[in-house]
C-alpha cells in the first residue's frame, strides 16, 4: 500500500488520470490525499469533481478556496467570475450529491503514521496542532449546520481580521479561520496575513514573510503538506514543509508526493 499527496488540481482532469497512470495508482491497495482546489480554472472542473468522487473510498480531501467559493456560488452568496470553470457543476444532475460530499469535506486531515497534517494552505505558524485542529472543526461544524452554513457562506468572503484572537466571535471568527487554512501565504511577525499577494516568496511584502519561514513557527516536528501557491513551484527550502501545488492549471505539472520514501511523481499538464 502506498500514500500519494497530490496538489491542486482546478479542473484538470486529464492530467489527474495520468498521474494516476503514472504511479500505477490501485484503489484496492493505495490511498490519496488531495490538497484541495478540486475545482475551478481548468477545462473540466465538473469531471474532476466526479473522477474524485468515484474515487471517495480512497481519498481523503480538504477544502481550498476554490471549492468553497463554488459551494458559495451553489447557495446563492456568490457570482461567477468570467475565469470561473463551474457553471457545469451547478448545471448538474448529479450537483446535489457532489455539492454535498464536497461540502462535508474538513479543513484539516491528519495523517499519524507519517506524523503529517494537510490542510489546503499550510498551518498558520503561531498555532499549535491542537489549536489548529479545534479550530478547523469549528468550521467544518458551522458548515455541517444547515441555518450556520448559509451564514458562514453570506459572510465568507473579505480580508479582515487580518489575524487570530481569541476574542473573535461569529462569522469574523470563521472567516479568518477560514482564510489561514485556505488563502494563506505571507505572514507578519504578529501572524497576520496580508492576501493581496500571490507572487514570489523571495519578494514578500514589506514586513511579511512566507508563513513557513516564520522565526517563531510552532510544530517543526509537524510535516506539513499544503497546495495553493503555484509560485513556490513545491519548493519551499524548508525541511517537512512539503508544497504540492505546480501549477498544472497553469501550464506547468500535476504533483504526487509518496510519503512512504518522498520521491514525486509529476505529469505535464499540456
Amino acid at each position: 500500500m502506498s500514500t500519494y499527496a497530490i496538489g491542486d488540481l482546478q479542473g484538470c482532469l486529464a492530467p489527474f488520470d495520468a498521474l494516476l497512470d503514472e504511479i500505477g495508482f490501485n484503489p484496492d491497495r493505495d490511498r490519496l490525499l488531495l490538497a484541495g482546489d478540486l475545482v475551478n480554472r481548468g477545462p473540466d472542473s465538473l469531471g474532476a469533481l466526479r473522477r474524485v468522487y468515484q474515487l471517495r473510498d480512497n481519498v481523503r480531501v480538504v477544502l481550498g478556496n476554490h471549492d468553497l467559493h463554488l459551494l458559495a456560488a451553489s447557495h446563492g452568496h456568490a457570482g461567477l467570475k468570467s475565469k470561473d470553470t463551474l457553471q457545469a457543476i451547478l448545471d448538474a444532475p448529479d450537483r446535489d450529491e457532489l455539492l454535498g460530499w464536497l461540502q462535508s469535506r474538513p479543513l484539516l486531515v491528519e495523517v499519524p503514521e507519517f506524523q503529517a497534517v494537510m490542510t489546503h494552505a499550510g498551518l498558520p505558524p503561531l498555532w499549535r496542532l491542537d489549536e489548529a485542529r479545534a479550530r478547523a472543526l469549528e468550521v467544518e461544524t458551522v458548515l455541517a449546520s444547515p441555518d450556520k452554513a448559509e451564514r458562514f457562506f453570506a459572510n465568507m468572503y473579505g480580508n479582515s481580521p487580518a489575524g487570530w484572537h481569541d476574542g473573535l466571535e461569529g462569522t469574523d471568527r470563521w472567516r479568518v479561520i477560514t482564510n489561514y487554512f485556505t488563502r494563506m501565504r505571507f505572514v507578519n511577525d504578529a501572524g497576520e496575513l496580508d492576501l493581496g499577494s500571490k507572487g514570489e516568496p523571495d519578494q514578500p511584502p514589506a514586513g511579511f514573510m512566507p508563513w513557513f519561514e516564520h522565526p517563531q513557527r510552532r510544530e517543526r516536528d509537524v510535516r506539513v503538506l499544503f497546495g495553493h501557491w503555484a509560485a513556490l513551484e513545491g519548493r519551499t527550502g524548508t525541511a517537512g514543509v512539503e508544497a504540492l501545488d505546480t501549477g498544472c492549471v497553469w501550464g506547468g505539472c500535476l504533483t504526487a508526493l509518496r510519503l512512504e520514501d518522498g520521491r514525486r511523481f509529476q505529469c505535464a499538464c499540456h
